[in-house]
């Protein structure tokens, strides 16, 4: 089985590529074919870690960072979710559309750096083998529980209420 950390960065290489697919595209169909993939993807990512991860980073990370990095990982993925429901109020490919996917493009490079740099580092310094590639069975059976992000329901959360819920 596959630890946690190590399918969290298949998903992060999963997302540069499917931001470096945008940019091949040519045309509406394309660029929604890419986009719409993407986006669910993304959306399923941070509801993924917000359920399997961070109530663990809060419990097993370093408690001088864990609330910090999650606080910071809460309101990124806010960030996103705000840029991707942005692109789906625009038409596709036009200039509004194209500067939601940019906003949804920047966060998340920033917040993949964030989590590969602080929060994943962390996470394997604080947690066994063990509890890793339990939550890595975890993050598995929840993408194969929700397909197409069936049975979810994307939202901002608050990041302060979500810590207090999960420490």
């Amino acid at each position: 089985m596959d630890d946690i950390t190590a399918l969290i960065l298949d998903d992060h290489a999963a997302f540069r590529r499917g931001f470096a697919r945008l940019d091949d595209a040519r045309g509406e169909e394309q660029l929604t074919a890419v986009w719409e993939a993407l986006a669910l993807h993304l959306e399923i990512h941070a509801e993924a870690e917000e359920r399997i991860l961070y109530p663990h980073l809060l419990k097993e990370g370093s408690s001088e960072t864990a609330e910090e990095e999650t606080d910071d990982a809460i309101r990124d993925h806010n960030k996103i979710r705000d840029a991707i429901q942005a692109a789906a109020e625009q038409k596709v490919g036009s200039d509004g559309w194209w500067k939601a996917v940019w906003e949804a493009r920047t966060e998340n490079s920033e917040h993949l750096a964030e989590e590969e740099d602080e929060v994943l580092p962390d996470f394997r310094k604080h947690a066994d083998m063990d509890l890793r590639v339990s939550l890595g069975a975890q993050w598995l059976t929840f993408y194969g529980e929700h397909p197409s992000g069936k049975g979810l329901n994307f939202h901002d959360k608050d990041p302060k209420r979500y810590i207090q819920e999960n420490s």
